[in-house]
């Protein structure tokens, strides 16, 4: 082992021996600890009064702008288990820049919790951020895992948890791109958006070649706290299963379950709208939804020029999720960003929900730097103060689709003025063909304006079926249009649902 090994192996080990000074009347730097346990600190803390936790204000690390905090480098050599035989490692985030709620790690060995102190010596800095090199912080700003998820001895970067409760996964042969969220809270409300963060996590030390990892969490806000469990398994597919109980402060009306944020800019339904050489800019192109009548139903995401809030009803959802579709670089043509790679997450209820609603908020972007989606699950009843709520679920992160294609899966949809008219749209969807049925019918209904055609046949050059509605809006701005397909009065392959404006 070299000097600098001995270095971080001896600051690791002051990591997780030293004392701290206590924020809690229970906090100690080394304590038994369980789910049980998390449950009633989470309860405790939403009988009192809510305090935020911030970096101080005269701290520098606040101070720090983008390029400022890109340079500050972690030192590899202070990996969590580099020098183990398990699975995964684990690296501290630094605090600053946008992540200014401190959040405290710990790691749980046998049942016992030890703090992972915070400090500056595991990262490297240049000589402009010295000031943040000498400022003290409660903590660090989140943290990575590893795991050799693309080839065998690589460790690739797999799960990510920074900034309040957003994490994000990659399965195999993934870029990052679409985010999840413990918790969302008046998201899209005229009385403004509550972002609960997690302050505290605690990571359990994975047996020897163990292929899933656990990790909890503390969900803190004025609202409500939360006890969170994640485990975590990566892969051609990484499933995160999540295990949550919500304790309110108040009653809750506007809340979403699992939600999911990611970023679409425009696609071949927008095209005109951007003076842009690639075809297409976007992390996800649609939200994909599975009702309890087996209902398989896509709604191509869009950029409005107002915000506008989508709600689907069901009386017990069996799925939802953000989808990328495209998968060839040429849909994209980007030589960086490689948005063909970006994952899809789906999410699956573990039991039944219950009613409620899938919500879907598109926000007007003119800039792929902003994520401007947001789809999560929301129960029909409201969260009711000083009672507890569980939900059990799971995220999946991956490339593939979750559910078989039997045919008719949408693979494109595609808009532009028809031909010869100004008054009127076409609405191109394509489906695959798999299993096609010589007898299909194409049920097209709109809310406002008035649907004048429908086309439909086989594409031999790409073995596609196009449906192509022609849509004439008359004086309205908007419209929700409906495509279905049935073949002897059954339904077959997916509903199209989208909601044209102006």
């Amino acid at each position: 082992m070299n000097r600098v090994n001995i270095l971080f192996s001896l600051i690791a080990a002051c990591l997780l021996s030293l004392s701290v000074s206590a924020s809690a009347e229970d906090e100690r730097p080394t304590y038994k600890f369980s789910r049980q346990w998390l449950d009633e600190r989470a309860k405790e803390l939403a009988s009192k009064e809510y305090i935020e936790q911030k970096l101080p204000a005269d701290s520098a690390l606040n101070e720090l702008n983008y390029d400022d905090y890109r340079k500050i480098q972690f030192q590899r050599s202070a990996t969590i288990w580099k020098n183990e035989d398990r699975n995964f490692r684990l690296s501290p985030m630094h605090p600053g820049f946008l992540f200014k709620t401190p959040v405290k790690l710990n790691l749980v060995v046998g049942g016992v919790s030890r703090r992972i102190l915070y400090t500056s010596e595991i990262f490297n800095y240049d000589k402009e951020q010295q000031a943040a090199k000498e400022s003290q912080a409660p903590g660090y700003s989140g943290f990575k895992l590893t795991t050799p998820i693309n080839q065998p001895g690589i460790w690739d970067e797999f799960l990510v948890y920074q900034g309040g409760t957003y994490f994000r996964a990659l399965g195999k042969d993934n870029w990052y791109g679409l985010s999840a969220r413990g918790l969302a809270v008046n998201t899209a409300k005229p009385s403004g958006e509550e972002f609960p963060a997690f302050t505290e996590f605690w990571v359990e030390r994975p047996k020897e070649q163990s292929n899933t990892l656990v990790i909890h969490a503390l969900l803190e806000s004025p609202s409500l706290t939360g006890a969170f469990t994640f485990i975590a398994t990566p892969g051609d597919r990484t499933v995160i299963e999540v295990k949550s109980t919500l304790y309110p402060r108040r009653k809750i009306t506007s809340f979403g379950i699992a939600p999911l944020t990611s970023m679409y800019l425009f696609n071949d339904l927008n095209r005109n709208r951007f003076d842009d050489f690639r075809p297409a800019v976007h992390d996800s192109d649609g939200l994909f939804m599975l009702n309890s009548q087996n209902e398989k139903i896509w709604r191509p995401l869009a950029n409005p020029r107002k915000l506008q809030v989508s709600v689907f009803q069901d009386k017990s959802f069996k799925g939802f999720g953000l989808f990328q579709r495209h998968r060839e670089f040429s849909d994209f043509d980007d030589m960086e960003a490689h948005y063909e790679a970006r994952p899809s997450a789906w999410v699956e209820p573990i039991g039944s929900w219950g009613p409620g609603h899938v919500e879907l908020v598109e926000i007007p972007t003119n800039s792929e730097i902003h994520d401007n989606i947001v789809a999560f699950w929301q129960p029909a009843e409201p969260l009711e103060a000083q009672k507890p709520y569980s939900f059990h679920y799971k995220v999946s992160w991956s490339a593939l689709f979750p559910v078989e294609d039997h045919g008719g899966r949408i693979v494109s949809s595609a808009s532009g003025r028809s031909l010869g008219s100004e008054n009127s749209r076409d609405f191109v969807i394509d489906y695959t063909s798999k299993d096609l049925p010589d007898d299909l019918v194409v049920n097209a209904t709109s809310s406002t304006g008035k649907i004048i055609g429908v086309v439909q046949k086989f594409i031999p050059n790409n073995g596609l079926y196009r449906v192509v509605v022609k849509f004439e809006p008359g004086s309205q701005d908007l419209a929700e249009l409906r495509v279905s397909l049935s073949t002897k009065d059954k339904a077959w392959g997916e509903t199209w649902l989208y909601r044209w404006s102006r």
